[in-house]
């Protein structure tokens, strides 16, 4: 824990997984099939997780592959634009294609058509992963799609054993999604595998319920890596949140607001968590300052653009004094 710990408020985050683009229906409220524009920004659930730390006054450099074409420039423009360091970000030709999430801002039947044939993050390899500086940042952060398919899968597990020989700690969003994976079975074991191999672990209910064979063995599962020294966010929706750590339960609530979509909570979860225990601030405030910034970001479209500066999530504090699990 003290090693974690330490190496988040060194406030220097190298983060491996996709960014690509998203485009979203306007106006709100709009369903995508009678949309008058759609809105074209950074997205991909690590891009926004580097996004949201940059905006929170942290550093973070993105490690990942792009098309080399519009789309992929456009990504590492936009990346640019939100402060990432854009280092390690690579162009691969061919048929590899930059993700596309095309959503809408209504929570009714909510949709988000994705693109990711040929995916380009998946072509990060183990030559790309060793160019990276380890020493430059406090924490390797990675995203569970980066293990969905070869060669990024066998890169980032390369990655994070290159942090273990230094003693950098590793955290693993689950972050699973089920179209990336040829098989749950695959999925299981291989994000098992992940959080094995990580000392921080965030998920919600149904991703640790998945790695455990079944959403009502979720937090058993969580317990359970807990038991091992994990440090454990497990999220549960609207119910909150339970920080395991070092033998504690430790019980947080959500801030309710007029949510528009359900996505991009967990990217801009994992940016306030982590940017707010860098700023000082004590375990229990910065799990509850992580779950501001998602109801944030479901209250606004688009993702990354939604992701809360410091001060503007400190005034959304301001005006909503209490968590409530209700």
């Amino acid at each position: 824990m003290g090693m974690l710990l330490d190496g988040i408020k060194k406030n220097n985050f190298v983060v491996f997984g996709r960014a690509g683009m998203d485009m979203f229906a306007g106006p709100v409220g709009a369903k995508s099939e009678h949309a008058e524009m759609f809105h074209a920004d950074l997205g991909g659930s690590s891009a926004n997780i580097c996004a949201g730390l940059v905006k929170l006054g942290a550093q973070s450099a993105l490690v990942t592959s792009v098309s080399d074409d519009a789309i992929g420039r456009f990504c590492i423009n936009r990346l640019n634009h939100y402060g990432v360091d854009t280092g390690y970000v690579r162009s691969v030709g061919g048929e590899a294609r930059t993700s596309l999430a095309i959503y809408e801002s209504v929570l009714e039947d909510f949709q988000n058509v994705i693109y990711r044939n040929g995916a380009a993050d998946f072509e990060v390899t183990d030559a790309d992963v060793d160019l990276v500086d380890y020493t430059r940042f406090g924490v390797l952060i990675t995203a569970g799609t980066v293990f969905a398919a070869e060669p990024s899968r066998g890169s980032t597990f390369h990655a994070m054993e290159r942090a273990r020989t230094i003693g950098m700690p590793v955290i693993f969003d689950i972050d699973y999604r089920p179209y990336s994976w040829p098989s749950p079975d695959v999925a299981a074991d291989v994000l098992s595998r992940a959080g094995e191999a990580s000392d921080m672990i965030v998920g919600n209910d149904e991703e640790f319920g998945f790695m455990a064979g079944g959403i009502e063995k979720g937090l058993d599962k969580a317990r359970e890596l807990a038991a091992k020294g994990k440090f454990i966010i497990y999220k549960m929706g609207h119910e909150g949140a339970i920080t395991l750590f070092e033998g504690q339960e430790m019980r947080t609530g959500i801030y309710p607001v007029t949510a528009v979509k359900p996505n991009g909570a967990g990217d801009s979860f994992m940016a306030g968590l982590l940017a707010s225990i860098a700023d000082g601030h004590d375990l229990r405030n910065a799990v509850l300052r992580g779950s501001a910034c998602a109801s944030i970001v479901v209250s606004q479209p688009g993702c990354a653009p939604a992701m809360p500066t410091t001060e503007e999530l400190d005034a959304f504090l301001a005006q909503h004094p209490g968590a409530t699990t209700a």
